[in-house]
């Protein structure tokens, strides 16, 4: 066969060796934003040598490994005993002990905390997402062990510790653990209050033995678990360790792993409870209430990393378009193309700048924000991992049949895009929730309002899209039914508003005019035309600047 076959002309080099955080302006704007000024600088070098990790060779290899070669289950050892230990490739921990050492279990306690680990959180999962799973769980589980002192000190310095030791011992002879969750059952799912696994006290106080199991259990290699079993008084939270103080092993059988359409790399598993032994955390019969803070922070987390997976889904489609020559020039440069591009980039855009906002929120902790984050984080969670799937699909085919390979890395985000929509609560979930918040707490809306309203007056479209929301909220008619109606529009007019308050006005402007003004289409690449799309490309373009 002749040689000049196999000449390669016209291809795109890959997307690797640059800094992740320094590379997304949207990214550096909101930590320049939230930050104090005198952290500031420190906060820029941390997300820095983060973002240079991120977007390296190594990492890149690790995210691919770790998918190739997902999690095995090792129910016993060679002798019988039954081990119930979930093997996973050295890639996986590099990647988890990376996250680990960065901080990004650890916002609690540290000035800034929240928007320093949100923005480390979404530039470290564009290398794998996966193994993002138990870095939420051990970050989230901190507020729920705070409802009792005495767990909260033995506890929280080992889930925001910067060590990471894999491999099953007493947590006392550990420097840093990572925690998983179990609520869900077969027979209810989300209906979390009808759990039929069983807790027993035992004579020392807030000891149980725990009986049933647990349909959906997060990172089964955890050091410890957060879970929900019905006590004498009703639904109840637990602490259930992996280890006992003694280093017998608790009652943890693993039935399977489940067999996932993405997040292939990290175990999600189904477990059974046979005298489990657990300790109270909270009242008993106050299990939701205990353990909804959890819930909320991982919520955000899904919120977080679904603009994570945009980013990176939207970032390798404009590199993408800016190497790749068609019909006489640059995709990139091609009025269509830049179109669709922006639409993209209006979007992850508009995912970012929320999920920051949200995480600042956590920072500011006074009622008012508190109340804000009730209605917000659900709104959020509905709207922004749902947008997450129809992004990435679209970035994917910006790339044609490059991107529908394995090796460009975009199937994998694709299989990973549906999984926040899902997780913590699908979006009826998610919807319902809002209803619940308008209904039972004013001050959650009122907090709301008050988010939106400092940019009334600024863009004719955005007033009136809060004006029909109004209108929506003022009809509480077979209101469950248009809970998802009113979950969008929520949504819609807080990112219009952030939009207008923090971006350029080209990118304010299109979203506005595009999803309140409704001036866009059925797909992405329906904008209206204006001169500054182009720019709103070049701005969500991946390079150091």
């Amino acid at each position: 066969m002749a040689a000049t076959t196999h000449t390669v002309t016209n291809q795109v080099p890959p997307l690797v060796g640059y800094d992740v955080f320094h590379a997304d302006l949207v990214l550096t704007e909101a930590v320049e934003r939230h930050i104090a000024p005198g952290l500031l600088d420190r906060v820029r070098e941390e997300l820095g040598t983060l973002g240079r990790s991120a977007g390296s060779v190594q990492a890149q290899e690790w995210g691919a490994r770790a998918n190739e070669n997902p999690p095995r289950l090792r129910t016993h050892d060679r002798y019988g005993n039954r081990i119930d230990e979930v093997e996973f490739h050295p890639s996986w921990h590099r990647l988890l002990g990376h996250g680990v050492a960065a901080g990004l279990t650890d916002a609690w306690g540290r000035p800034g905390g929240h928007v320093r680990r949100a923005a480390g959180f979404l530039v470290w999962t564009q290398a794998e997402a996966g193994h993002g799973c138990p870095l939420s769980m051990t970050h989230a589980a901190v507020p729920a062990l705070r409802t009792d002192p005495a767990l909260a000190a033995e506890w929280e310095p080992l889930l925001t510790s910067t060590v990471y030791e894999e491999g099953l011992r007493p947590a006392s002879q550990k420097a840093g653990v990572l925690f998983g969750m179990g609520m869900t059952e077969k027979q209810g799912g989300t209906d979390v209050r009808s759990n039929t696994t069983r807790a027993e006290p035992l004579a020392a106080d807030g000891e149980y033995l725990l009986t049933g199991h647990k349909w959906f259990c997060s990172a089964p290699m955890s050091d410890g678990f957060l879970v929900l079993a019905q006590a004498p008084g009703g639904l109840t939270c637990f602490l259930l360790p992996r280890v006992l103080p003694d280093g017998t092993r608790n009652v943890f059988a693993v039935q399977r792993l489940k067999d996932k359409l993405g997040n292939r790399s990290n175990a999600s598993a189904e477990v059974e409870f046979d005298g489990t032994w657990a300790r109270r955390v909270g009242e008993e019969g106050r299990g939701v209430r205990t353990i909804i803070e959890m819930v909320a922070a991982t919520r955000l987390d899904c919120v977080i990393g679904s603009a994570a997976l945009m980013r990176q889904a939207v970032a390798q489609a404009v590199h993408h378009t800016a190497y790749r020559r068609a019909f006489g020039g640059l995709l990139i440069e091609k009025p269509l193309m830049r179109n669709v591009l922006a639409d993209l980039a209006l979007e992850s855009e508009a995912a970012t700048t929320l999920a920051m906002r949200l995480a600042a929120a956590y920072d500011a902790d006074t009622p008012q924000e508190r109340a804000f984050l009730r209605i917000a984080v659900p709104t959020a969670k509905y709207w922004v991992t749902k947008r997450c799937t129809a992004v990435v699909g679209e970035a994917l085919e910006c790339l044609g049949g490059n991107g529908y390979v394995e090796e460009s890395g975009m199937p994998r985000l694709l299989r990973e895009a549906p999984l926040n929509s899902i997780w913590e609560g699908s979006g009826n979930v998610q919807a319902l929730d809002v209803l619940r918040a308008l209904q039972r707490e004013p001050q959650a809306l009122d907090a709301f309002l008050r988010e939106i309203g400092t940019t009334r007056g600024e863009d004719h479209r955005l007033d009136a899209a809060v004006k029909g929301l109004l209108t929506e909220l003022a009809d509480l008619e077979a209101v469950e039914a248009r809970a998802r109606r009113i979950t969008e529009r929520m949504a819609l007019v807080l990112q219009g508003s952030l939009l207008i308050r923090w971006a350029p006005p080209e990118v304010a402007d299109a979203f506005c005019a595009s999803r309140l003004g409704g001036d866009w289409g059925s797909a992405f690449g329906t904008l209206p035309h204006s001169p500054g799309l182009a720019s709103v490309v070049e701005r969500a373009r991946a390079y150091d600047r």
